[in-house]
């Protein structure tokens, strides 16, 4: 997707219709926006998404009084008022126009705003504009999915939000689904479909066995999906007993005489958090390092017996070989020995050169004892450090869990503290947060036998595939529905290989990509790490091993712009090379509301040089000191477009607010001529 331009017309404090904003593509692909909070900056990102998905920012205020309050005012009772947003864009070399439009009605109890509706319209080759066939939502979502818009359209205060939220299925389903693979799931699930329709022919025409069978595996499919949908309902309680503690939580920090404790509570709730983490990283590195070379100690007894047996060779002289049989073989062959004398077969001097043939060694078995001699040293070294590592770990393993045990044993008095606390509600809160945490771990441990029971399912699912497979099929239509059965399963299981392989290639590409984004931007010697649901960690190695690392806010800012970076540069790529399924344009726009936040100046250096690089196009939103200096400079080589919001204040002598772009003074607050507040766009004039 390439966006082209976008113009609003009563929508929130833009007054009327606005100029049209054309933004920047090429070489010069970033278009800046200036202007000073309460201006417009906000509502512009926001008119982005609300055109393409109907959505809006969390900082996006009042979102059912879209419509300009000055356009309201100046409206006659009852007559409509249009707000709406306009975007042009481009994808797959077509053009599009999509405009959504809501109206207004001013009524004596005030105002009332009606359901949006979308229109889009497709240029064709001779330049005129038509209707698509398809819902212009369809569209839309074909060319950059609404799961994915945060990634593209987010406001750069809250961006960190994307490291540290806790919808982390829905960021990996995203990430799925710019990949490609959510093309492959609905293939699955097709397939399975198709199945169980064969399936249900076969169970009509099969003989006796193959009726049971059929039955049995039906059986086994809806109690696995009974119990996979109670898995979802599991993750939706969690999901609310979690939130519903953090809500007493906070209560708990408001109320007098409790702040303290709940303080202390967090801190080592956290503390608890960090430890489990590393005690599983422990886990795992333990496992890794059984796994991968506790072979070096079960060998003991073999490379023992290697060595006897190299000795024994030695000692009786045929290590290392005196004479090797190839030597004796070219004697022979030459019909001549080394003293001159002539071997003639037959001779007594040939059958006693020819004799040595028995005695001399062979060259390959000489040099394959060397050989496995430098390689058995090898596994002997490696087993102290085995044995040292495995110590090392089990040093860690009991550390963490000792340190979890005294955390628990701390928070296990806080609880008994707030129980018997003289405030009541103090003590109810706490008794509730007790109930809330038993009901956590029976979902948590249900959720866990589920899990297992969904397992076993599928094995014996699988089993009994097989079984039906292999049953004889006596009539020919028993057999030419086996045989499609079998084709079905058969393309069912290649596709989820693909599937896992391709998520697999993804994820390790895009951490890579991730990392190399983070420490470009970072001064810091943390890496981030990208596991199996696409949650995002920092980790540090300078001691050696790999350790979580608690992100500042800052940290999580650049964490999660190296993320949305990663996601769009791997995705660009990985079309191109691989031609994915999916999202077929290898085009990604960026618009960002207030990038800077609250970054030190080598922050902010290091994140202007990097955001024009990130996209293919990018349109940026920001304040006049925002802009200051470093980031101005870093920028200006990218900048194709530049616009100011002029901001017309309604208050009594408001001050004024200015600043100078390209040479030229532009207004960021002016007074308004009448008693509303509206914002002007004005397009910068400047020569690149």
């Amino acid at each position: 997707m390439k966006l082209r331009s976008i113009r609003l017309c009563n929508f929130r404090q833009f007054y009327g219709k606005t100029p049209e904003i054309t933004l920047a593509t090429g070489d010069r692909n970033t278009t800046v926006i200036h202007g000073n909070n309460g201006a417009g900056k906000t509502t512009l990102l926001n008119g982005f998404t609300w055109v393409l998905y109907e959505k809006f920012t969390a900082a996006f205020a009042s979102q059912e009084q879209l419509v300009n309050k000055r356009a309201i005012s100046e409206a006659a009772l009852k007559e409509s008022v249009e707000c709406w947003v306009e975007i042009g864009f481009e994808h797959q070399n077509k053009r599009y126009q999509a405009k959504r439009l809501c109206r207004a009605y001013k009524t004596e109890a005030g105002v009332e705003q009606g359901k949006s509706e979308l229109y889009l319209q497709i240029a064709d080759d001779d330049g005129r504009w038509l209707l698509p066939q398809q819902l212009p939502e369809d569209i839309i979502g074909r060319i950059l999915p609404a799961s994915l818009h945060q990634y593209f359209f987010f406001d750069g205060e809250r961006i960190e939000q994307i490291a540290r939220s806790d919808k982390k299925a829905d960021i990996a389903e995203a990430t799925k689904t710019l990949l490609g693979v959510e093309v492959l799931n609905r293939s699955i699930k097709h397939l399975k479909e198709a199945r169980k329709t064969l399936e249900a022919e076969l169970s009509l025409i099969g003989d006796s066995e193959t009726k049971k069978l059929l039955k049995e595996q039906k059986q086994l499919e809806q109690k696995s999906h009974n119990l996979v949908n109670r898995q979802v309902e599991i993750e939706q309680e969690l999901a609310h007993h979690d939130e519903l503690k953090q809500t007493l939580s906070s209560r708990l920090l408001e109320l007098g005489g409790a702040q303290e404790l709940q303080q202390l509570r967090d801190e080592l709730e956290a503390q608890q958090t960090l430890h489990r983490d590393q005690l599983k990283q422990a886990k795992d590195n333990l496992k890794r390092a059984l796994s991968t070379r506790s072979y070096t100690v079960l060998l003991s007894p073999v490379i023992t017996a290697f060595q006897s047996i190299v000795e024994d060779l030695r000692s009786r002289g045929e290590l290392p070989v005196g004479i090797k049989q190839q030597f004796v073989q070219d004697l022979l062959h030459s019909q001549r020995c080394i003293c001159g004398t002539q071997l003639q077969e037959g001779t007594p001097a040939y059958q006693q050169v020819a004799a040595w043939m028995e005695k001399a060694g062979l060259a390959d078995v000489e040099e394959t004892a060397i050989r496995l001699g430098v390689q058995v040293g090898e596994i002997e070294r490696q087993i102290p450090d085995f044995w040292a590592d495995v110590d090392q770990q089990q040093i860690i393993l009991a550390q963490e869990r000792a340190e979890i045990s005294r955390i628990e044993t701390q928070l296990d008095d806080i609880r008994k503290k707030l129980l018997t606390f003289p405030d009541e509600d103090i003590s109810q809160l706490q008794k509730r947060l007790d109930e809330i945490d038993v009901t956590l771990r029976d979902l948590t441990l249900e959720k866990g036998a589920n899990q297992q029971q969904i397992e076993q399912l599928a094995t014996d699912i699988q089993a009994i595939v097989k079984q039906i497979s292999k049953h004889q099929m006596n009539e020919a239509k028993q057999a030419l529905a086996q045989r499609r059965i079998a084709a079905t399963q058969d393309a069912i299981e290649r596709l989820i290989e693909v599937r896992t392989r391709l998520d697999n290639q993804f994820r390790t590409s895009l951490e890579k990509r991730v990392q190399e984004i983070f420490t470009g931007i970072s001064f810091t010697p943390y890496l981030p790490k990208l596991n199996q649901n696409y949650e995002l960690t920092l980790v540090e190695k300078t001691s050696g091993k790999e350790e979580l690392v608690a992100a500042s806010t800052g940290e999580n800012q650049i964490l999660s712009l190296s993320f949305i970076g990663g996601i769009i540069d791997r995705v660009r790529d990985w079309i191109q090379e691989q031609a994915l399924m999916g999202p077929d344009s290898s085009t990604f726009p960026i618009v960002m509301d207030s990038p800077f936040g609250s970054l030190d100046e080598i922050y902010r250096r290091q994140i202007a040089q990097t955001l024009p690089t990130l996209a293919n196009q990018l349109v940026v939103l920001v304040t006049k000191t925002q802009w200051r200096g470093e980031v101005a400079q870093e920028m200006e080589p990218y900048i194709g477009r530049e616009y100011v919001l002029v901001y017309n204040s309604p208050k009594p002598e408001c001050d004024r607010d200015r600043m100078e772009l390209g040479g030229v003074g532009y207004d960021l607050v002016k007074p308004s001529p009448n008693e509303f507040e509206y914002t002007e766009i004005v397009e910068v004039e400047y020569v690149f």
